[in-house]
């Protein structure tokens, strides 16, 4: 409960109708969730407009109405807040409702592409192998400290936010790491948070459904850039060409991180192998679990991170040394006779082509690739020829399949990958629809030595067909496979 003085956020206000000094109860930008004492946020949204609702969360008993149009009628024992934007207003007047918790901790945030999920997780681990109580919120699962929250956006509404936030500050912890979409920073989700520190991974094509054009995409990754406070850290990959873009109109203090160029901080990949590669870290060389140029960047963004919140360099580099892989990121699974399989999250033509290049630079000559790969429906179609092209000029065979078609025919899917296939590289094409059936395909064409990489799905457990989700996960299937097949 709190006072509606004391969390309305006076610079947001244009205007205010009846009494503030009232309780509040919950906040909510939800009219069938409204009840006495409630107060309802009307945001205007790309499928509806909240303002449309005011009357039914009147009649459900609302105390109080935040809103960017007053409505015809407002009746006296109803507050009314003017504002500008309904839904920037809900993010300051959350974190004012559960007592402004990313001020108590210090709350790190990555945006970019690829590489979000590895680099929070992984800093969260970290952060907890030193001693201390920390949070995460993740696209795959939220923590608090060492209790698991499930996960069903990569970044929770505010109202969602703020709260998992008070809970970690209430169970004691110091840090939390978060992922930042780009649709967290346009719904304005993260309005009203306080970041200790924000991280830039890199930047390519996807999300362009929502987003219409990278440049549009560019810029909301950017905003959140824009509005870390002076006393934070900025940390971009300076070999991202758009990395020193991020930064250009931060307050806060920039540091780089870089494999290729001068940077604050510097990592060579000296030696990549199936079971790990040697990294050169700051002129330390350190072996990690962990395989692949990305997952060089990502390491190297989370020692950055680390010692800029003042861990100990040592310490942070043991501990480097002693990760796992994230799960559904580049995890493998190896049948009974020498075939290895490959789960890895990538669903754009970026993250593609980075697993298959580092599976092309460990395996032999004599060994083949066999991807298998699909893209989601109702998404980014423009990434579809892109993936496909990706996965047949760098893979010796490429069997085209489903990925979570949503509301779309897969068939349509993947004639939409299909033009990006060159007639040269057609014969090295086959399409299953049927995702169980692809994999099982995959695993009958390989010969011993033989690498199969299922890409797309990761850490999902889930087929998502026509609104229902249908149980399915890559790793249980390549496993149950291996067995029936004894390949």
């Amino acid at each position: 409960m709190a006072k509606l003085q004391n969390i309305i956020p006076v610079k947001l206000i244009t205007k205010t109708v009846g009494n503030i000094n009232v309780d509040i109860d919950e906040l909510t930008f939800d009219s069938r969730k409204v009840k006495g004492g409630s107060c309802f946020f009307a945001i205007r949204g790309t499928q509806s407009d909240g303002h449309s609702y005011i009357p039914q969360a009147i009649t459900s008993g609302a105390t109080a109405i935040v809103c960017e149009e007053l409505p015809a009628e407002c009746p006296a024992n109803v507050t009314f807040i003017l504002v500008d934007n309904s839904s920037v207003a809900l993010g300051y007047m959350a974190s004012a409702f559960f007592g402004n918790p990313s001020q108590r901790l210090k709350l790190v945030g990555i945006t970019g592409t690829n590489g979000k999920t590895t680099t929070v997780t992984l800093l969260y681990r970290l952060a907890r192998r030193m001693g201390h109580k920390a949070g995460l919120l993740s696209t795959v699962v939220n923590y608090i400290d060492d209790v698991e929250v499930p996960s069903t956006h990569t970044t929770p509404d505010p109202i969602q936010l703020n709260a998992l936030l008070k809970q970690m500050v209430d169970t004691g912890c110091d840090y939390c790491f978060m992922e930042v979409s780009s649709h967290s920073v346009v719904q304005n989700r993260i309005a009203g948070l306080t970041f200790a520190g924000g991280i830039f991974s890199n930047i390519t094509h996807d999300h362009l459904d929502y987003h219409k054009t990278f440049g549009e995409y560019l810029k909301a990754k950017k905003r959140f850039f824009d509005h870390l406070p002076a006393d934070a850290f900025a940390l971009t990959n300076a070999d991202d060409r758009n990395g020193m873009v991020m930064v250009q109109n931060t307050k806060a203090k920039v540091y780089t991180y870089s494999l290729r160029s001068m940077a604050d901080f510097r990592c060579k990949v000296i030696e990549n192998h199936f079971d790990g590669m040697m990294l050169n870290i700051d002129g330390v060389e350190v072996w990690t679990r962990l395989l692949g140029r990305f997952n060089a960047y990502n390491l190297l963004a989370i020692y950055s991170t680390l010692l800029l919140l003042g861990f100990e360099k040592n310490e942070v580099l043991t501990g480097i040394s002693d990760v796992t892989p994230v799960s559904g990121r580049f995890e493998y699974v190896r049948s009974g006779h020498g075939v290895t399989a490959v789960v890895d999250y990538a669903h754009t033509p970026d993250a593609l082509e980075n697993v298959i290049k580092t599976i092309n630079e460990i395996k032999s000559d004599d060994q083949r690739l066999i991807t298998v790969v699909g893209a989601g429906g109702n998404r980014d179609k423009t990434k579809r020829p892109v993936m496909a092209k990706v996965a047949t000029e760098l893979s010796d065979i490429v069997i085209l399949t489903s990925d979570n078609p949503r509301f779309e025919e897969p068939e349509e899917i993947i004639n939409d990958m299909r033009i990006g296939v060159d007639a040269s590289q057609a014969k090295k094409v086959i399409t299953i629809v049927d995702r169980r059936e692809a994999i099982r395909t995959a695993c009958m064409l390989a010969l011993k030595g033989d690498i199969i990489l299922v890409a797309g799905k990761g850490h999902e457990n889930y087929q998502e067909i026509k609104g229902v989700k249908h149980h399915f996960d890559d790793k249980e299937v390549l496993i149950e496979i291996f067995k029936t097949l004894q390949v």
